[in-house]
């Protein structure tokens, strides 16, 4: 459904970011994009999106195609009415607007308007506390129940495509599994494939079918996420463990030992 290809991006023509980074996303897939801060994850789903062009950045190599249709020459809102949506880091959402006049609103991307009500329904049976949310202001929300509205936002579009950046920063870990479980079922019974960037590595890939590792803008490392999870760099570097278990950040010596992938 999905697929980038060789994909370089520049923020002002100056400052290079993705450095040919190809990647791809089956139909109906959970694939998950892992790294430190500064690799690029978030600016690889800006891309997809196309919101890079609202930041000065641009694809300036490579190809975005989704769903057979090349959209790294289109617009944000093209891409959205394709069925991209894109929930951002940081909950971003209508502080001033009550959480069901937030849904609503983000019916109007494309032809789910017509859908509303059962779209409410819907976002409603996968998140039972937004019904009991409805009337109140979004800003004056949890912190788990404005994720909860934000991934609700972007499935009253009913994306083909859903991508997440960072789902349970911020999050305690019982939210952020609940969120998780929510986001397995809605893959499961919608279809909906799905792109996850995800800092908590251990997290992600016990959600994700497949992930890829970005290093400096670039792919060093990609497979099922059950041979991730057994990487010997992977545990030691992203995960925290060692063949004797899990071990204290002080332990790990990353100047030690230079990653295999290297």
């Amino acid at each position: 459904m999905l697929e980038l290809t060789n994909v370089e991006v520049f923020y002002e023509g100056v400052i290079y970011v993705l450095k040919g980074t190809s990647l791809k996303v089956a139909d109906g897939a959970k694939v998950g994009v892992f790294g430190a801060n500064g690799a690029g994850k978030s600016t690889l789903l800006k891309s997809v999106s196309g919101v890079i062009k609202t930041e000065r950045g641009e694809v300036t190599s490579g190809i975005i195609d989704f769903d057979g249709k090349r959209i790294d020459v289109m617009a944000p809102d093209q891409i959205a009415k394709l069925g991209v949506t894109h929930v951002m880091e940081g909950r971003r959402l209508f502080r001033h607007l009550r959480a069901e006049e937030s849904l609503v609103v983000a019916a109007q991307s494309n032809q789910s308007k017509s859908h509303i009500g059962e779209n409410l329904e819907m976002v409603y049976t996968y998140f039972p506390k937004l019904r009991e949310l409805r009337g109140k202001v979004s800003g004056y929300l949890s912190g788990g129940e404005q994720q909860m509205l934000v991934i609700g936002s972007a499935l009253m579009a009913m994306p083909k495509l859903m991508m997440l950046d960072e789902p349970s920063l911020g999050l305690a870990p019982k939210i952020a599994e609940l969120i998780y479980g929510i986001l397995d079922t809605i893959n499961k019974e919608q279809g909906c494939s799905m792109l996850v960037v995800e800092q908590n590595a251990m997290l992600g890939l016990s959600f994700v079918d497949y992930g890829y590792v970005l290093e400096n803008g670039r792919v060093v490392l990609d497979n099922t996420a059950e041979n991730l999870m057994k990487n010997e760099d992977m545990r030691e570097f992203y995960l925290g463990l060692s063949e004797l278990g899990r071990k204290s950040y002080k332990e790990v010596k990353h100047y030690r030992r230079r990653k295999r992938w290297l």
